[in-house]
């Protein structure tokens, strides 16, 4: 008999008790139970993650499908209580009317000229001032950026008096009363955002001065110091060599200034800006509108019509977000903004 018959015969005689016992004793049984704690604990990990991403994505999302949907549903389907997100008689009268109340294509375009002279302007601004926070020394530096900060923790709230009083009687110096003999009013008109982002106080400056601040500082000063050996001076090399390579920084910033000036109801409603020139002025009284215009009443179907304006008016901003979505999150990793 051999050794592997003798081995299977005496296996054979033990009982189950005695295998199990000699199982647990085993060190395959301890590789085994280590094995399935850890993958036991993987499992409850990836569990709890993606709990917790699905409920975020829902509460995020959620109410932004709503409105998507909201707006193709008819006056049937808004008082049919067995409608629930997929509308029985979808309809695109809503669109059709918002376009023409809204003048959604030319206000739109106005709306998309204004927020990138803005963007262009502050990037071009914050870029300098970043850069020279970050290479430059001179009096009051550490003052001068604890101003920056104080322009990103301060709410624009706490200031909204001293602005509108500023360009309301507009008079830098006295040199306007001296030559016209009065202030200027500058309220309903958009020149008090090119001058505030012109001089780097616009809106989100100083967060955009701290990401070029962070991101100029991460950057070899060896670059610049070759670029100086070579005979460049400080211009060629800022504009010629630094700001080719903070590109991430400036997508970012370009992003963040392009949708957040699109967005933006603060200063525009401070300023009294005309709604030809600033869409979301338009979206606020659309209800009124359609109400005063169109002679519709009812107030849900009213916010059918305000569900598809908003659509309209989110369609530029997820159009150049997909389009740059990857330069974003790459600007967004390099910057400095987390971390």
């Amino acid at each position: 008999m051999s050794s592997k018959e003798k081995t299977a015969k005496a296996e054979s005689g033990k009982s189950l008790k005695e295998r199990y016992t000699e199982y647990r004793n085993s060190s395959k049984f301890q590789n085994d139970k280590k094995g399935f704690i850890s993958s036991a604990k993987t499992f409850i990990v990836d569990l709890f993650r993606y709990i917790i991403i699905i409920g975020i994505s829902y509460v995020i999302l959620a109410p932004v499908i709503g409105i998507v949907v909201n707006s193709f549903f008819s006056d049937a389907d808004c008082y049919n209580p067995m409608v629930y997100l997929i509308p029985e008689d979808p309809t695109l009268s809503r669109y059709e009317l918002v376009i023409e109340r809204l003048n959604y294509f030319s206000t739109c375009g106005q709306t998309l000229l204004y927020s990138l002279a803005l963007m262009l302007i502050q990037v071009t601004v914050c870029s300098m001032v970043g850069y020279g926070f970050a290479r430059f020394n001179f009096p009051f530096k550490n003052l001068l950026f604890a101003c920056v900060v104080v322009m990103i923790v301060i709410p624009t709230h706490t200031i909204m008096l001293p602005l509108y009083i500023t360009f309301k009687n507009f008079d830098p110096f006295g040199i306007i009363s001296l030559v016209r003999g009065a202030p200027i009013n500058l309220m309903g008109s958009t020149i008090p955002m090119y001058i505030m982002t012109a001089l780097g106080c616009g809106l989100r400056s100083g967060l955009y001065i701290y990401i070029f601040n962070q991101f100029f500082r991460g950057l070899p000063k060896e670059i610049e110091e070759a670029a100086f050996v070579d005979g460049a001076g400080v211009w060629y090399t800022y504009f010629r060599i630094m700001l080719v390579n903070a590109i991430p920084s400036v997508i970012t910033v370009a992003v963040f200034s392009m949708v957040w000036q699109y967005n933006d109801a603060f200063y525009s409603n401070l300023f009294l800006m005309s709604s030809d020139v600033i869409i979301g002025m338009k979206i606020s009284t659309l209800q009124a509108t359609i109400a005063n215009t169109d002679k519709i009443l009812d107030p849900n179907i009213q916010e059918l019509y305000l569900d598809a304006g908003i659509v309209l008016v989110m369609i530029p901003v997820v159009l150049i977000y997909v389009v740059l979505q990857k330069y974003f999150i790459e600007g967004v990793e390099r910057s400095g903004i987390v971390g």
